[in-house]
């Protein structure tokens, strides 16, 4: 089992949380630093308004001194050319506006109160108890003879809100990507336990056991589909062990029959050396090395198919094949249309054809036809027979590995029933097909060599 930090469900918890704490906490910062920024912005325009109203004020011949008066609910102050204060309104002590470009704090102690009474500006500053920030702009009288600094306040309400929202996220984000990453935990651990059920079955099922099936989700997700494949998988494997299996145990069979009539033969010779004839009980022998021999060569080349890899095909015509292998023999018409050429193993191609013509001339009548021509992109090889034909229910059993029919061509003496099984299984690695039509008419079909 899979350590715990190095588990799927960990890691994707852990990924979970730490992009939702990423997101989350980029777009609270965002949020936060804009809602801070609108609240500055709101006080520096006010505080440009009331700077403006001052700078009128003065342009209009208005003294500094009449400007507590004449200016309402303002905070403000005014110095000349050398930076000597003029006027301010709350009546400043030791702090000046004038020493700051955007923000300063006003702390009760900083202006006299018992001037407020008997000025006008700045009413709202009578019962400050706390220190006050606000935000500074700097302007200049229309003759440059004064200098004039406005300060605004944050509106406290939106500042309060700010605040709020900035202690509720910095808690809060963490919180959710944290409960982010438990629903992800629990998401994947119950996406992922049909996988364990899977993973659980495979490990259970041994060489004997391939009958059995991984447990089927029935979601149509990726893991039914995984389930799905799995199960196909094992259904292959069974299908390729039993087939093993039982081409083994047919193997065994045909290699004990020749064996045993060989050893049965030398035994009888060994115990009557003098009653038997020696060379016919030789040639007898020879007859079932020889069956043992083809037998064996069958074997080995059917297991060369069974795990033949994809090679580079070569370019093979399919009619010089046919002649090579016809040459010589009587009783067979060849009929050539086109010269198809296909790509693969020359010595391959003429074992399926030298099979399927030793078969049909072994249950012909009297002759055998043969055919090579091209259709639509395939090399179509037939070869047809007027023997008693195969019966339909046994058309697709013929190619099976060591089946001889029970019916009138059941004349191969001494075949092994790996003739046909060899011609489909060449047909298949060259990309082909192989069939019986209509009797006894066997049809090779081959992909056509694309040549530029």
């Amino acid at each position: 089992m899979p350590s715990f930090w190095r588990s799927t469900r960990f890691r994707v918890a852990v990924t979970a949380f730490a992009a939702s704490a990423v997101a989350l906490g980029a777009v609270s910062v965002w949020f936060v630093l804009q809602a801070q920024s609108r609240l500055e912005n709101a006080a520096t325009q006010l505080a440009d308004a009331d700077a403006d109203a001052v700078v009128q004020l003065l342009n209009t011949g208005a003294r500094p001194a009449d400007l507590t008066l004449l200016v309402r609910d303002s905070i403000f102050e005014v110095t000349d050319r050398s930076g000597r204060r003029l006027v301010s309104c709350p009546v400043l002590r030791d702090a000046t506006l004038a020493a700051y470009d955007a923000e300063v704090t006003l702390r009760p102690y900083e202006f006299d109160r018992t001037d407020l009474a008997s000025v006008g500006c700045a009413p709202k500053l009578r019962g400050l108890d706390d220190d006050l920030t606000v935000h500074v702009v700097h302007d200049t009288s229309g003759h440059s003879r004064y200098d004039v600094f406005a300060g605004a306040q944050i509106d406290p309400e939106g500042q309060a809100a700010v605040d709020s929202a900035r202690v509720v996220l910095t808690f809060g984000v963490p919180a959710v990507a944290l409960l982010i990453g438990v629903i992800a935990w629990l998401a994947v651990r119950r996406s992922l336990r049909p996988v364990e059920a899977i993973r659980g079955e495979v490990a259970e099922i041994g060489a004997h056991d391939l009958g059995r099936r991984v447990p089927d989700p029935r979601t149509g997700d990726e893991i039914a589909r995984l389930a799905g494949t799995m199960n196909t998988m094992l259904a292959r494997l069974d299908e390729a062990v039993t087939r093993q299996s039982r081409f083994t145990s047919d193997a065994s069979h045909e290699l004990r029959t020749p064996l045993a009539s060989l050893r049965t033969q030398l035994e009888v010779l060994l115990a009557h050396p003098d009653r038997l004839d020696w060379r016919q009980s030789c040639e007898n022998a020879l007859l079932d090395v020889t069956r043992l021999q083809d037998l064996v060569a069958d074997l080995v080349l059917l297991g060369k198919l069974d795990h033949a890899g994809p090679g580079r095909p070569a370019p093979v015509a399919l009619s010089e094949v046919v002649g090579a292998v016809t040459a010589g023999r009587s009783g067979i018409d060849v009929e050539i249309t086109g010269t198809p050429v296909v790509g693969g193993h020359r010595s391959r191609l003429e074992r399926l054809v030298r099979n399927l013509v030793d078969n049909a001339q072994r249950h012909a009548v009297s002759h055998v036809t043969v055919t090579v021509s091209s259709e639509a992109g395939q090399a179509v090889l037939t070869v047809d027979d007027d023997g008693p034909g195969i019966p339909e229910a046994d058309r697709e059993r013929v190619f099976d590995r060591f089946v001889r029919l029970d019916d009138a061509r059941d004349r191969d003496e001494g075949g092994s029933g790996l003739g046909l099984a060899i011609v489909a299984d060449i047909a298949r690695a060259h990309g082909g097909t192989a069939a019986v039509e209509d009797g006894s008419r066997f049809v090779v079909r081959l992909p056509e060599l694309k040549t530029s």
